[in-house]
């Protein structure tokens, strides 16, 4: 070969090692073919995997679904921050409107709720009073971007997950919740609120925001803005409050419902609680000295409500008892109604009413009567409708309600109750025994001073005697039918016949029929006759039952409500059977036997029977007539009322009438003269 071939052939050391090195690869791939892991089957459910697994994506497939879900959640958040548009004028969202009450005609009956608001530059309002509302509100306002994140995230859970809506935890979020106070509280409600107020924060400055908060906000007493919380509550302009009286409307923006002190005694106290927490904390933030903070020891009691001329006579007290309805029965708030705009149809009946009223005044010009004397009244049909009630002499002189207040022991007329449940559910005389069924004529020990009776033996009381049954005047029936008994008023049997079918199933038929829970008496052999504290409305619905044959509905004062046209929802009680026709009838007949040849002689009409039953308590403090005539039932009770201890008084007494006139005359006068004028039926 020749030399210059066989330099051709030579090759690079470099070039030698990667021929070798291809060669000792293709020679092992001979000997021992290389194992590739085969590639994994793509689809879903996932081929090569089995059980639960094969139906779990991967964390890949994970992944892709969490960063496109992320993406669209932005993108959308994007587009909702984009079309979300701030209103020209915030604040004509809280103008404050009349409501309107109707009649059960139609007709009106009364105007509520001013419409002017007064609007105040944020530099009348002193700068104690600004700090006392940041501090209990939203102390970081001034550095905050408009929403709290942590607040919102945890309120959009908490509505999501079904829990209580919760509104925003700063003052920018809560302006823009002012102006939307006519609308439900749901997510995309709570969404705008946010996306709305970033950009409110962004558009207008923290001294716009703030002022038009004060201004929006509910402080109660049926008005918006502080200006008009400085007259409501301390009858002076806003510039004129110091940071002590500041520091009570703050504590309102939490809830004038509850922090109100003229509302009830646990308002007050709550009231001067938070005072004494936001004066602390405007000293914890730097915006009032421990000096000046120490001046203030003293709660600065607000001035008694005002109220609305156009309530005068009987008005104030329906108007009351509607717009309680209105707020337990439908979603409308305190601030919403107060905001104004609603028709409200009541059930009530103007000619109703009128008699009402003018059979109580008629009746109380013929007693000897003091100021402590008061009387309660009210009318429900049998389907649960409230058609009139006598509340006071007039709602601008006496604002406290006597036919829908719960603090008058029914006394004997609640007999009735004890006698459904007897016949009802049987009674037990033995602790081992069935229950037996007792009828209209099974006979108990109508003796004054019976020993009462448990079926564990005698019913002892506290200081170890024996509880015997008093019947009015000391009278003894000797032995006397359960129907009898009920006609007649007498005690004794009334009271061994509840220890015989067990307090707790009379408090459970009393409460079926529509006395509330709360109002009912301690369990103690006085509960069968009567220590609980029902309404007159709750009274006269409960014997309703009795006329319409067992079937009960709660009362109610309101039809229906609309808001400047548009139908609002409104949860309406409907008719439940709590008795059977047989036991309804019996008890119906027992009370028409007491009007007709019993106590109630004096509530009998000429022209249509009448069912009903006096009451009367052991210490003489109240007098009741309940009956019905046709498909109306109605409730008369008199009183004497301590008004600063709200106790209730005995009738016998200086200036009152005579002891068992008060008791038992005085309400059946004004049953059967409101009935007189009542058409039959």
């Amino acid at each position: 070969m020749p030399a210059n071939s066989r330099h051709q052939a030579k090759r690079s050391p470099s070039q030698g090692r990667r021929a070798g090195l291809r060669l000792r690869r293709l020679a092992r791939a001979l000997v021992r073919p290389e194992r590739r892991k085969p590639r994994r089957p793509k689809g879903y459910p996932r081929p090569d995997r089995t059980g639960l697994r094969r139906w779990l994506p991967s964390w890949r497939h994970l992944l892709r679904i969490t960063l496109l879900g992320l993406a669209c959640l932005v993108g959308l958040a994007c587009y909702a921050y984009h079309e979300t548009k701030i209103p020209t004028d915030l604040k004509a969202f809280a103008t404050q409107q009349n409501n309107v009450y109707f009649w059960a005609d139609g007709t009106e009956m009364a105007r509520t709720g001013d419409i002017n608001r007064e609007d105040i530059p944020l530099s009348q309002i002193p700068q104690g009073v600004q700090w006392a509302a940041l501090a209990a509100e939203n102390e970081t306002f001034y550095s905050d971007q408009g929403v709290n994140l942590q607040g919102m995230l945890r309120a959009v859970y908490n509505m999501a997950t079904g829990g209580g809506t919760q509104g925003g935890s700063t003052i920018t979020q809560q302006y823009v919740k002012n102006a939307y106070l006519n609308q439900r509280q749901t997510i995309s409600r709570k969404l705008t609120e946010i996306f709305m107020s970033v950009k409110l924060d962004r558009k207008l400055s923290k001294q716009q925001i703030l002022e038009g908060y004060l201004n929006t906000s509910w402080f109660g007493r049926g008005g918006f803005g502080i200006e008009r919380a400085a007259q409501a509550y301390y009858g002076e302009d806003v510039s004129q409050l110091d940071p002590s009286q500041g520091a009570f409307l703050a504590a309102l923006l939490k809830g004038a419902g509850l922090y109100d002190p003229a509302i009830s005694p646990a308002n007050h106290q709550r009231a001067v609680d938070r005072w004494n927490w936001i004066l602390d904390r405007m000293v914890e933030i730097g915006k009032l000295s421990p000096a000046e903070r120490a001046t203030y020891t003293t709660f600065p009691e607000p001035q008694a409500p005002p109220k609305q001329v156009g309530l005068s006579g009987q008005t104030g007290y329906l108007v009351g008892m509607a717009r309680q309805y209105v707020t337990s029965r439908t979603g409308i708030t305190d601030a919403q109604f107060d905001l104004g705009g609603y028709q409200i149809y009541t059930t009530f009946e103007k000619p109703a009413e009128n008699a009402l009223t003018a059979a109580v005044q008629a009746a109380s010009g013929r007693l000897k009567a003091d100021d402590q004397l008061r009387v309660g009244a009210a009318s429900v049909a049998t389907d649960g409708r409230v058609l009139a009630v006598y509340g006071g002499p007039d709602y601008l002189k006496q604002g406290y309600d006597n036919a829908n207040s719960a603090i008058v022991q029914a006394g004997s007329a609640f007999t009735p109750f004890v006698y459904a449940a007897g016949l009802g559910q049987g009674v037990q005389r033995q602790v081992d025994g069935g229950r037996t069924p007792v009828s209209p004529s099974t006979t108990y020990n109508g003796d004054d001073q019976a020993p009462m009776q448990t079926a564990e033996g005698p019913y002892w009381d506290r200081n170890g005697k024996i509880v015997k049954g008093v019947n009015d005047g000391g009278r003894s029936f000797g032995t006397i039918t359960l129907q009898e008994a009920v006609a007649q008023s007498a005690n004794s049997p009334m009271e061994q016949l509840g220890l015989d079918v067990g307090l707790d199933r009379v408090r459970q038929t009393a409460t079926s029929l529509g006395l509330l829970p709360d109002s009912m008496g301690p369990q103690v052999p006085a509960f069968s006759l009567g220590n609980s504290t029902p309404s007159a409305v709750r009274m006269a619905d409960a014997y309703g039952t009795f006329a319409a044959g067992g079937m009960h509905t709660d009362p109610y004062s309101v039809l229906r409500i609309t808001r400047n046209g548009s139908g609002v929802g409104l949860d309406r009680p409907t008719a439940t059977r709590v008795l059977s026709p047989q036991v309804a009838q019996h008890v119906d007949a027992a009370l028409t036997e007491a009007v007709q040849h019993g106590t109630g002689q004096g509530a009998r009409l000429p022209d249509r029977p009448v069912a009903g039953k006096t009451g009367t308590t052991r210490d003489n403090t109240a007098g009741w007539f309940v009956g019905y005539s046709g498909k109306v039932s109605t409730a008369v009770a008199v009183f004497r009322l301590d008004a600063r201890s709200v106790q209730t008084l005995p009738l016998d007494g200086q200036g009152d009438p005579a002891k068992s006139a008060a008791a038992t005359a005085f309400p059946e006068d004004v049953w059967s003269s409101y009935e007189k004028d009542l058409p039959a039926g």
